[in-house]
């Protein structure tokens, strides 16, 4: 995993309180495959401050290799989330001059040498000056042609200058993954004048071998280039709050596709749609179980298993 590490200040008991917790797509991704017994390393430039030592500490403490992530200079980005109604999450990022977008080239070339999967995305993927880098990283292990390359565009409206200028960041990474997962609502935004399945069936064509459009509750469909779409459905659990709900769902897919021996770019274009019901199956079931709890917190593979049978 590569790109950003930051604390998300979630609302305590009445609202005027916040409690700083670990968070960024990336990481959470991390945190969420080690819980289910992957090895995980995570690329973060982490900060040299008290925010930089929490995420620092939870990481080890969950079990990421953090080898290869560079001890920065520049302060810790945050994001205030706020709930609504429905527990659904929205974010005010504080980011100016913060450490997540400086990656240096020689710090993205560092990636460990014996990588299978390669998961980028989010905002270092597409904020200026350490974007670039990024996706130099993603462009080369994809050149390698034995390492599955995953993508979540994970949208910030916020943070972007508009869906035009979105869509062009968007697909720079969409034509350097195997792999792109995105909601409902990133799409909606990032394409006003298209379909869900337009603009999945779009991105297959810029060179993903796999859509997956996650949409909550409704579940998931599942696109590939040759095939009609699968649905599948979400499990039903009480809802807490959907903070790194979808940082799970992407955890639990690749950790799937590993059990299924579907973690290759040969054996991924190979199988088909139906193949992947239960690898979507197992995602659906960790996000939902993450979901179940306040902020971003995956489930440990006992409990997992435990809900799966």
């Amino acid at each position: 995993m590569i790109g950003e590490a930051l604390i998300d200040l979630v609302p305590g008991t009445g609202g005027r309180t916040f409690v700083a917790t670990p968070g960024g797509s990336p990481y959470n991704v991390a945190i969420g495959l080690a819980r289910l017994g992957m090895a995980a390393h995570l690329m973060a430039r982490l900060a040299d401050n008290a925010f930089g030592r929490i995420l620092r500490g939870h990481a080890v403490a969950e079990g990421v290799n953090l080898a290869y992530a560079p001890l920065a200079s520049e302060p810790t980005t945050l994001a205030v989330v706020s709930l609504d109604g429905q527990a659904r999450a929205s974010y005010d990022f504080y980011t100016d001059g913060t450490a997540d977008w400086q990656w240096t080239m020689a710090e993205a070339g560092r990636a460990p040498a014996d990588s299978a999967i390669l998961h980028f995305g989010s905002i270092a993927s597409w904020t200026a000056p350490g974007d670039l880098h990024i996706l130099g990283l993603a462009s080369r292990m994809r050149g390698r042609g034995n390492v599955l390359v995953s993508y979540d565009p994970n949208v910030r409206p916020r943070l972007l200058a508009g869906p035009g200028p979105g869509r062009t960041a968007v697909e720079r990474g969409v034509r350097l993954a195997h792999i792109v997962k995105a909601s409902e609502e990133d799409i909606t935004w990032l394409y006003p004048d298209r379909t869900v399945t337009e603009a999945a069936r779009l991105w297959l064509r810029l060179g993903a071998t796999l859509v997956i459009v996650t949409d909550g509750a409704n579940g998931a469909d599942v696109f590939m280039a040759t095939d009609p779409a699968l649905h599948r459905p979400t499990p039903a659990v009480t809802v807490v709050d959907t903070v790194g709900a979808g940082d799970a769902f992407t955890a639990g897919l690749l950790a799937s596709l590993s059990w299924h021996s579907l973690q290759s770019p040969a054996q991924l274009a190979r199988c088909q749609p139906g193949d992947l019901a239960g690898v979507v199956d197992d995602a659906a079931l960790v996000a939902a179980l993450a979901c179940e709890r306040p902020g971003a917190d995956p489930p440990a593979l006992a409990e997992f298993t435990s809900r799966r049978s």
